[in-house]
Parts: C-alpha cells; sequence; structure tokens
C-alpha cells in the first residue's frame, strides 16, 4: 500500500480516512491541518500545516468539506510541493460507471451512483448516496450532499455546492460560487454566485466568493 497524508481534522476527514483504509490501496499515516493544539488524531500523528515543506509528504489528499477552504489548502501544497500527488479516494459500495472521469483529489463516498458519460472536476465531493446519472459535470472544487439526484446533463459550476437530499431535473446548469439549500427541487438554472433553495429552487440573494455556507 502506497502511504498518503490526509489534510483536515474534521467529520470529513474521518470519512475520508475510513475510505482510504476500505479501498485497501493507501495507507494513511499522519494528518496536517492547521489546528496547533493536536498531537494526533485518529490514532496517527498530527502536524501544522506550516511544516509541510519539511516533511517527505508527497502523496494524499484534502479532506475539507467547505469547497472554498479546501482549494486554498490545495493552493498551499501545490506552491510548496509542485509534484504532490493528489490521489481518488472512492468507497467500494460506490457504483461507478467505466467511461466517468474522475479527476485528481476526487472524493467519493459509499453508496454514490455515477452513471456513463460523467465528467466529475479535481477535489470535487460526491457524498454519501448521492446520485449523478448520465453525462453530468461536476467541476472542480464543487460539492454534492448526502442523498442528492442529478439528472442527466446536469452541470454543477466549480465551488457550488448542492446540499442535503437536493434534486436537479435533467439538462439544468447551476453557476459556480452556488449554494443549493437542502431538499431543494431545482427546476431551472440557478446562475452563479447565488443562494437557492425551496421546492420548486428559487434565487434568494447573491452570495460572495468563500462565502462560509457549511
Amino acid at each position: 500500500m502506497e502511504n498518503v497524508v490526509i489534510f483536515g481534522t474534521g467529520g470529513h476527514a474521518k470519512v475520508v480516512t475510513d475510505i482510504l483504509l476500505r479501498q485497501k490501496i493507501y495507507k494513511p499515516v499522519a494528518f496536517l491541518s492547521l489546528n496547533e493544539s493536536l498531537t494526533t488524531f485518529l490514532g496517527l500523528p498530527h502536524f501544522h500545516q506550516s511544516i509541510l515543506p519539511q516533511k517527505n509528504f508527497k502523496t494524499g489528499v484534502v479532506a475539507i468539506g467547505d469547497n472554498f477552504i479546501r482549494s486554498q489548502v490545495v493552493e498551499f501544497i501545490k506552491t510548496h510541493i509542485p509534484d504532490f500527488k493528489f490521489i481518488t479516494a472512492v468507497h467500494p459500495s460506490a457504483q461507478i460507471a467505466g467511461d466517468v472521469v474522475l479527476s485528481d483529489g476526487t472524493v467519493v463516498m459509499a453508496n454514490c451512483v455515477v452513471n456513463s458519460g460523467s465528467n466529475i472536476g479535481s477535489h470535487a465531493i460526491l457524498n454519501t448516496g448521492s446520485v449523478v446519472d448520465h453525462d453530468c459535470k461536476i467541476e472542480q472544487f464543487a460539492s454534492i450532499a448526502p442523498g442528492c439526484v442529478l439528472g442527466g446533463n446536469v452541470v454543477v459550476g466549480e465551488f457550488s455546492a448542492i446540499s442535503l437530499g437536493a434534486n436537479v431535473i435533467h439538462g439544468k446548469k447551476i453557476g459556480q460560487h452556488t449554494v443549493i439549500g437542502a431538499g431543494a427541487l431545482v427546476l431551472e438554472d440557478v446562475e452563479g454566485f447565488k443562494v437557492a433553495y425551496g421546492s420548486p429552487c428559487r434565487e434568494i440573494r447573491s452570495r460572495t466568493q468563500g462565502e462560509k455556507y457549511l
């Protein structure tokens, strides 16, 4: 098994760690984060993220649920270790069609289904029990929460988040940096930099890049 390091020490990191152990391809050996009080996490050594250039960590995954913060950590890693290898973490119970593209750093959780022709961008998250139907495009740093269903040919823009149990019908587009609220039913396209929710889903307000949503 290949030794890997995990960035993050929250609930998402716990889930990603379990996925890696179940894959039996990678062996988690350490965690890194900005938490200065931790010395261990899940029984493994924990280091402050700032020491990354001093350590011989070359392979791993960023296990942080917030899309924007995840991107900042990825940029930090690329700056200090340009040849760092970002792995994909795919739970063994996930059903992934043979022609699906899973880009570097993507996490696919338990019982997720991704159907033929779909393209998942780098460092995206497909959460527990979510369904991505045929020919969808999930752009980089986007996330699909547990229980979400995307119809065929749906596009989710970069950094956007589809929240718990939301449904997006066939052929609709969610713009970048947009948040779709829990339980929403998306019947029309949603522009970028919006917060939208309801059934049917409607745009509620604008949001800024990096604004908290978790």
